[in-house]
């Protein structure tokens, strides 16, 4: 069963009208952060219909992909751990649990045919969050947060190909989707990311060193240059012997947190190093013009972001802020951009019949861009709450008072007894080739439509 399209109805009410009044945001005030956060998820939120009867708790509706509802159910509880405010707590516990599937990995029935490795670690890092910031946990007989963590990452390191580009991970699990011959940075960087996590969480050492293993790959395929800047992936069916150029947000961020986890593991200098080139690096992402805000600088000036990727700025803020917490030497580095970031999207959430809706672009010094969406306000949320970063305790792990119970074998034979789906059908398929016939396109003939 499929969602109701209600983002259509949303956006011609939002669109009716729209009064200049912003949201006012005081970066000095700590209550007026987490009222002005209070303001944006309740508009993120107003597009989620799933704990309605009759809906499909985790779904968002048309034309949002399963995976960016599981990055706002992360947002949501990014939201609780910064702001206290557990209103959200309920349905955020609903959809993370009914999305898990019958195996407890996040491989449910209904997203099986289309899902990519990358749609499915969206939904186990919001679960690693969650057992890091020890958001309440489900009922005892329910799959807990870590142990759902664990069941993503050993299915994903079984899927671990050797068979091109001297290994990594494809983007979709299976080979009858458009997009199954690309290794994308971001299904790899997740990897990266929930192993570095799992790691300093358990104290498992196997975890640290598929990290390592991980990084050595990206470093060694070329995804990464070294000014460490990430680009989108490759197609295994040249043996990744091209790059596609562009540059995303999410892909700086994902690394950013996982090296800054190894570093915080390990102490090791090299982790350190990598640490801070990438947050140099992100430079790219923030405007020159309008110092330190934050731009989708591959899509965002030429008008050509789509609904995934207006969403892309959150995963980059949520990152940066949860990169101070485990290295705190990169505090400094980091929060001046967020500061400046999150005066700037506050003032773009100016727009629709409220006068507090979001738009996209934070450099436009408060004229609402006319843009609007469920990616549009986490991103504003996620820099908006990341301000609250010093106001509250750092990643928990088994040893310093985590309440979440993990499964180590969780996952591992998931896929001995594979999940039946109904016949794909050509609607199915369009989500994922689009992307895909695209980053071939860069690949082959330039990445035309990047702004450098």
């Amino acid at each position: 069963m499929k969602p109701t399209n209600v983002a259509g109805a949303l956006g011609a009410l939002i669109l009716s009208a729209s009064s200049v009044q912003a949201i006012d945001l005081d970066v000095t005030s700590m209550d007026s952060v987490k009222k002005a956060a209070a303001t944006i998820a309740k508009g993120m939120t107003s597009y989620y219909t799933g704990y309605r009867p009759g809906d499909v708790p985790g779904n968002l509706p048309q034309p949002y992909y399963w995976w960016e509802a599981g990055a706002m159910f992360g947002s949501l509880v990014d939201y609780w751990y910064y702001t206290g405010d557990d209103q959200y707590n309920n349905i955020t516990t609903q959809a993370l649990q009914f999305q898990v599937g019958p195996n407890d990995d996040y491989m449910p029935p209904n997203q099986t045919k289309t899902e990519g490795n990358d749609d499915q670690s969206f939904w186990a890092m919001a679960a690693m969050s969650a057992a890091e910031v020890k958001f309440p946990n489900p009922p005892a007989d329910k799959p807990q947060w870590l142990a759902l963590a664990q069941a993503v990452f050993n299915l994903q390191a079984n899927r671990w190909d050797n068979s091109t580009c001297n290994g990594g991970l494809r983007w979709q699990i299976f080979t009858f989707n458009n997009g199954y011959n690309y290794k994308n940075t971001i299904s790899n960087g997740c990897f990266f990311n929930v192993a570095a996590r799992l790691g300093k969480y358990t104290k498992n050492q196997t975890y640290v060193d598929w990290a390592e293993r991980m990084w050595d790959w990206v470093e060694g395929v070329g995804l990464m240059n070294d000014q460490y800047h990430f680009f989108d992936g490759s197609d295994d069916t040249i043996n990744c012997t091209q790059v596609n150029h562009i540059q995303w947000t999410y892909n700086a961020g994902v690394f950013m947190l996982g090296a800054a986890t190894m570093w915080n593991i390990t102490g090791d200098d090299k982790w350190k190093t990598r640490t801070a080139g990438i947050i140099n690096g992100t430079d790219v992402f923030f405007s020159t013009v309008v110092p330190n805000v934050m731009t989708e600088v591959a899509c965002e000036a030429n008008g050509k972001c789509d609904v995934d990727q207006k969403s892309f700025k959150a995963y980059l803020a949520r990152w940066m802020a949860a990169t101070t917490k485990v290295a705190p030497w990169t505090h400094d580095l980091i929060m001046p951009k967020l500061t400046a970031s999150a005066q700037a999207a506050a003032k773009q959430c100016s727009g629709g019949t409220d006068g507090v809706t979001c738009g996209q672009k934070w450099t436009t010094n408060g004229v609402w861009d006319g843009s609007f969406g469920v990616g549009e306000q986490m991103s504003a949320l996620e820099v908006v709450q990341s301000l609250l970063i010093d106001q509250v305790a750092g990643p928990v792990s088994n040893e310093t008072g985590g309440i979440s119970k993990g499964n180590p074998n969780a996952g591992s034979h998931s896929e001995d007894n594979p999940l039946k789906a109904d016949p794909i059908q050509t609607g199915d398929k369009v989500g994922a080739g689009f992307l895909t016939t695209l980053v071939l396109i860069a690949i082959l003939g330039g990445a035309w439509w990047m702004v450098a």
